[in-house]
């Protein structure tokens, strides 16, 4: 039975309420079905005050084994590096990540502030927030490039703003169920399994890409959202086109652009005004291009598409 316990730093919670949604396996499938033990859970605790600080303590001494450490929100070091601005039974958050980091089998960062930061870090960082092994893309953040947690594992990042909550819960289930070993990392100790493909994976506007028809406002049926609209599914790692937000869509089904926030760069141009929901471009060539590609082959190609485009794909065929 893998003993599990997550801990909220400086947080929103949005990771919480996407976990609590997860389907495939759920939240409760964890415990009935896989064996979980959930210790503890902000909104699922039942120990507060000194029995929270005891059971935590617990866990730091070994008395009571920790398999999997969670961890959802940014570390904050805020004032001059002592944590105070976010203190948690009974002392500073940080000093009770590392304290359990340190005696995890393994360590789980859920959403984008847990792994690198997220808008908390954005500059210029009052609350000094960063994540756990990364601060944006520098590799490092709170508990250093060269940690591991006793499985020998580097912490495992699951990013997003939300994070989807089958990641979740399917990450959890591999490292709780000795498959860890399946969870090839990326780079950015992403779960390569769910972060090799990219958002734009399995967008059903993938046709309008291709022929450069480009949708002008939210919710149209037609268009990429690519071009003008600020989309970043092309650049962004994350499988929200293949694995569905409840089960039914995603931003870009939607008719809403991806707003990349399974990478370290989110949110893109610090939310600078005019750069959210709209393309930045310079010479009409968009300054963040499709991996692989170059703004030479950008212009051919988008210049071949524009020029091949079919009638029918400037018009709404979508009937229901």
């Amino acid at each position: 039975m893998p003993n599990v316990l997550w801990l909220q730093g400086g947080a929103c919670s949005g990771n919480t309420m996407s976990f609590l949604n997860a389907e495939e396996p759920s939240a409760v499938d964890l415990v009935t079905d896989f064996g979980f033990n959930i210790l503890w859970h902000p909104s699922l605790g039942m120990e507060l005050g000194e029995n929270l600080q005891a059971l935590l303590r617990a866990c730091v001494s070994g008395e009571i084994p920790l398999d999997v450490f969670v961890f959802e929100g940014t570390v904050v070091n805020a004032p001059n590096g002592t944590g105070n601005w976010n203190r948690f039974a009974g002392r500073p958050m940080k000093d009770w990540v590392r304290d359990l980091a340190n005696v995890a089998q393994f360590v789980v960062a859920v959403g984008d502030c847990a792994t690198w930061g997220g808008i908390p870090a954005n500059a210029p960082n009052p609350t000094d927030s960063t994540g756990l092994q990364f601060l944006k893309r520098e590799h490092g953040g709170y508990l250093g490039s060269d940690f591991k947690a006793k499985s020998g594992l580097p912490v495992i990042n699951i990013p997003g703003c939300p994070a989807h909550p089958d990641w979740v819960t399917q990450v959890l289930v591999a490292v709780a169920t000795g498959r860890a070993e399946d969870l090839s990392l990326d780079d950015l100790q992403r779960p390569r399994t769910f972060f090799s493909s990219f958002t734009q994976t399995g967008c059903t506007r993938n046709m309008h890409f291709a022929y450069k028809v480009s949708a002008t406002e939210f919710g149209q049926r037609k268009g990429c959202l690519f071009y003008d609209l600020g989309c970043r599914g092309p650049m962004t790692h994350s499988p929200c086109n293949r694995i569905l937000w409840n089960r039914q869509s995603s931003k870009t089904r939607a008719g809403m652009p991806c707003l990349g926030c399974t990478e370290p760069e989110f949110p893109f141009f610090d939310l600078a005004p005019g750069t959210v929901f709209k393309t930045q471009t310079v010479m009409g060539v968009p300054k963040d291009l499709p991996e692989g590609v170059d703004k030479t082959g950008y212009i051919k190609l988008t210049a071949a598409a524009k020029t091949a485009a079919p009638a029918w794909a400037e018009e709404d065929i979508f009937v229901v």
